[in-house]
């Protein structure tokens, strides 16, 4: 099984942003210690989300860095990624176990230590814990559970917690004192004006 990067970053395909250029930018600076969740907007089709996830699996191998797919597991199979990543609404995580096999790397969402835990014996061989923080790059998103919430469900896996929902480079510290392994970020890389030096930013604050 690949191991796992720090700092995660998700693709946004949002209109109007450049997922590829922000995933070079950060692939620069951030090397191996990097994993790109190639993530598409619910219209796209299957099609467009293979294309996208096939250049990043090839820019992520210049690297050793991992390249995983959010929700379409199918894709992940076709492209050679490292793994994916489901969510609550996504393929429960031990049907998603068995379509990946063990020797890849499977993600899956979590917010409070009941649903961790369950994750975990299904298969999951790291969390994605939040939304930790207000944010506006996901609709329908539950209320934001804090570094307190993180602490939860860290203390009652042993697998790493990877925090995401308006993570910046000034809310690391407080999440990775809650026990958090590593963040998650879309809007703090693909908004940035120079994502190679916020990503720079977020590694810092990571190793701090």
């Amino acid at each position: 099984m690949p191991s796992l990067g720090r700092l995660h970053l998700v693709t946004d395909t949002r209109p109007g942003r450049d997922p590829l250029t922000v995933v070079r930018a950060a692939l620069a600076v951030a090397r191996a210690e990097l994993v790109v969740q190639v993530r598409v907007e619910d219209s796209a089709t299957d099609r467009e989300a293979y294309d996208l996830a096939r250049r990043v699996v090839a820019l992520c191998a210049g690297y050793d860095a991992t390249c995983l797919v959010n929700d379409r597991l199918h894709v992940a199979l076709a492209v050679g990624a490292g793994g994916g990543h489901v969510g609550a609404d996504d393929l429960p995580v031990g049907v998603a176990r068995r379509v990946l096999g063990s020797a890849t790397v499977l993600g899956a969402t979590a917010r409070d230590p009941g649903t961790a835990t369950e994750a975990v014996a299904a298969g999951a061989s790291y969390l994605g814990v939040g939304p930790c923080h207000p944010t506006g790059t996901k609709t329908g998103l539950p209320d934001p559970i804090g570094p307190a919430g993180v602490a939860a469900v860290t203390a009652a896996v042993d697998v790493p917690v990877i925090a995401i929902g308006g993570v910046t480079a000034a809310t690391v510290p407080a999440l990775r004192a809650a026990g958090a392994y590593g963040v998650a970020v879309v809007g703090a890389l693909s908004g940035a004006a120079d994502p190679g030096r916020a990503t720079a930013e977020l590694l810092q604050a990571l190793t701090c």
